[in-house]
């Protein structure tokens, strides 16, 4: 069941989304060569709490998975997603996707983005620009009257186009109260019934995007989800809201705001 957000839960949600905003953009902010992923992980959780929110990822069980243990989720270059922390230390070159999720409020915010240690290559370079980019060619169809699968047609061609391809076995979601409602958000076609765009909906929108093949698996550690051909990974993600009109990206904070969003 798809929940529409009525304005007051939008006035508890968008201060948790700026609160997931706020805490992605310290911990990219955070990421050096030598640092660990564990102290990574450490400083989200420290920064999580000086805003009095709580990580939505620690605990988190889905389906039969073992419980979440970190903070928020670190995956580096070929982890596709929801990378656990450890011993780790980031090196220069590498590139690192970065999902964080808050509880504030009641309300869950939920964001993404990939960023390089120090500098990397040419490949990684644009595998992360054209997944940025594909978030915002999708965020620009989040309109009402539009349906599900035009975000995602738009992900995968923009994708697809520069070279790339879309994971297939994760996909965004609803977002607002719980940390995945309905509907599902995949980042390709999959011809399955498209639920219409409807004002007060809330979404995660997040590209996950391989430089090579897109099939990934599952680590031993029940949780780490790895590209099944070794290519790096790139990850985006915004929470937003559905309106009368353009999307509000709720988990951005900057002046900037809507200047990748085609009409």
């Amino acid at each position: 069941m798809i929940i529409i957000k009525s304005e007051r839960d939008l006035e508890a949600m968008r201060p948790a989304c700026a609160v997931a905003s706020a805490v992605l953009d310290e911990v990219a902010a955070f990421i050096q060569p030598g640092v660990t992923t564990h102290d990574v992980d450490e400083f989200a959780g420290s920064r999580m709490r000086y805003y009095g929110a709580k990580s939505a990822f620690f605990g988190y069980r889905h389906k039969s998975s073992k419980k979440y243990p970190c903070q928020l989720c670190i995956s580096v270059n070929e982890q596709v997603v929801h990378g656990l922390s450890g011993p780790r230390p980031l090196r220069f070159g590498d590139i690192v996707s970065l999902d964080v999720g808050v509880i504030y409020n009641g309300f869950i915010g939920d964001t993404a983005k990939t960023v390089a240690v120090g500098g990397c290559g040419l490949l990684a370079q644009k595998l992360m620009d054209v997944s940025e980019q594909a978030l915002y060619e999708g965020i620009a169809q989040a309109v009402p009257g539009k349906r599900v699968v035009d975000i995602s047609r738009a992900i995968q061609q923009y994708v697809e186009g520069n070279g790339f391809s879309v994971v297939r076995e994760f996909v965004g979601h609803g977002v607002g109260r719980s940390m995945h409602e309905d509907p599902q958000v995949p980042n390709f076609v999959d011809g399955k019934a498209s639920e219409k765009l409807r004002p007060g909906m809330t979404i995660a929108i997040e590209p996950m995007v391989n430089a090579g093949l897109p099939g990934v698996k599952v680590l031993n550690d029940g949780w780490t989800v790895v590209t099944q051909d070794g290519s790096l990974s790139a990850h985006f993600e915004h929470t937003v809201l559905i309106t009368e009109s353009e999307p509000e990206i709720l988990t951005w904070h900057d002046e900037k705001m809507g200047l990748k969003l085609k009409a």
